[in-house]
């Protein structure tokens, strides 16, 4: 008698899976499908506007590591990021600079891409510091430039010009605070980003990682800015 439950038994889940296991694997295809969907909301990348008004780079002119002047024009046909940080950062910039470099190691060679890294700690981010640092990090590429200069214009071309936040703080660790963003800049000077799934830009992409999100801000920088080269 428990010989033919167990064959009972055996038929039932049988039946049960031949019947439920294509479910299964359909609902991880719709799945799969419908990420695939979001992703491909972000396929083309927005002008960020103030009242209506395309945002363009601001003028500047900087030293670089090399004690070079380096400025806005310099960056014209290219597609380039920008971020501010400083050497002394205790925290976030090490780890946008990480991401940086991943950028650095897939486009650095080429002509038509830059980075731009301005520090907010001008006064100890002298040209000779900040070439110390660049070797630290193992820097290949000559495309990336780090900028310092006056700590007035620095500090308008942040909070004013890029509207990324930055701050003398010697309340908080490193005496400086800013946000962790990157911004990407086209070959005419426009920034640009991905939209945010209603139909707005996301403006800036996060430097640092995180952990409560599949798809990273490096991730997203990187694809569009393959977009922007591949296509403009």
């Amino acid at each position: 008698m428990k010989k033919y439950s167990y064959v009972g038994i055996s038929f039932i889940i049988l039946v049960f899976g031949i019947w439920f296991f294509p479910k299964i694997m359909d609902r991880i295809d719709q799945s799969a499908v419908s990420y695939d969907k979001r992703l491909d909301n972000f396929k083309d990348l927005s002008f960020v506007k103030l009242n209506d008004i395309k945002r363009k780079v601001p003028g500047f002119v900087f030293l670089n590591q090399d004690s070079i002047y380096v400025s806005n024009e310099d960056f014209l046909g290219k597609v380039f990021v920008v971020e501010f940080f400083f050497t002394r950062c205790p925290s976030i910039c090490i780890e946008m600079n990480k991401n940086m470099k991943i950028l650095d190691n897939e486009f650095g060679y080429r002509d038509d891409f830059g980075i731009a890294s301005f520090t907010i700690d001008p006064e100890n981010d002298t040209p000779k510091t900040l070439k110390e640092y660049s070797e630290f990090i193992d820097v290949k590429s000559k495309n990336w430039h780090f900028l310092t200069g006056n700590i007035k214009d620095i500090y308008e071309l942040s909070n004013s010009g890029f509207n990324i936040f930055s701050s003398i703080n010697p309340n908080v660790a490193g005496g400086f605070e800013h946000q962790g963003f990157f911004a990407l800049i086209d070959k005419n000077g426009f920034l640009r980003s991905r939209e945010n799934g209603m139909g707005s830009p996301l403006v800036y992409y996060l430097g640092i990682n995180d952990e409560k999100s599949k798809l990273q801000g490096i991730d997203m920088i990187k694809e569009d800015i393959r977009k922007l080269l591949e296509n403009e």
